[in-house]
């Protein structure tokens, strides 16, 4: 199964936010494989996971080196990532630096449509939630100007509305 495909069944199976997750499956049609790359300039999916440790109430996020603004781990599809899922799960170890992350059960935890700097005009990110494992320890990666970890009710006052709907649907899902 491709990436593409496993894509459209993830999202067919995905229950809330129905209208924007009708939206992805519209873009996913429109644009097929395409969709899933960086150089779709229409936009493309990507996926991210919000890192968090449920047993001290906290999740880690990443001042992001470009965009300057706190947000999950995440970015691009690559060609070896087998699933969505994989692509998030890589993409948080990467940027995280935490070994043993898992992502929480269930799929996708919310959808986040959002533009971006050009050449591409959008991001359609699959959001999912990736627990860290007990003692873990964060290290930057090239792609974060810091990491930090962040009490729940810490989280508006450093990051926006995304990223705070984010952290309220994993911990309903928790």
């Amino acid at each position: 199964m491709s990436l593409y495909d496993d894509a459209v069944l993830v999202l067919k199976s995905y229950e809330d936010q129905p209208e924007l997750r009708q939206g992805y499956l519209d873009h996913l049609a429109a644009h097929g494989e395409a969709a899933m790359w960086k150089p779709c300039t229409a936009g493309h999916l990507t996926a991210s996971a919000l890192v968090i440790d449920p047993e001290r109430g906290r999740v880690l996020l990443t001042l992001h080196k470009k965009l300057r603004m706190w947000l999950q781990m995440g970015g691009h599809c690559e060609p070896g990532d087998p699933t969505l899922a994989a692509a998030a799960l890589r993409e948080a170890s990467e940027e995280s630096g935490i070994a043993g992350l898992t992502l929480l059960a269930g799929g996708p935890v919310r959808l986040d449509r959002h533009p971006i700097p050009g050449p591409c005009t959008q991001h359609l990110d699959t959001q999912y939630a990736a627990l860290a494992p007990a003692g873990a320890t964060e290290a930057i990666s090239d792609e974060s100007l810091d990491l930090r970890w962040f009490r729940y009710d810490e989280v508006a006052d450093v990051a926006d509305t995304s990223v705070v709907r984010l952290v309220e649907a994993t911990r309903a899902r928790l």
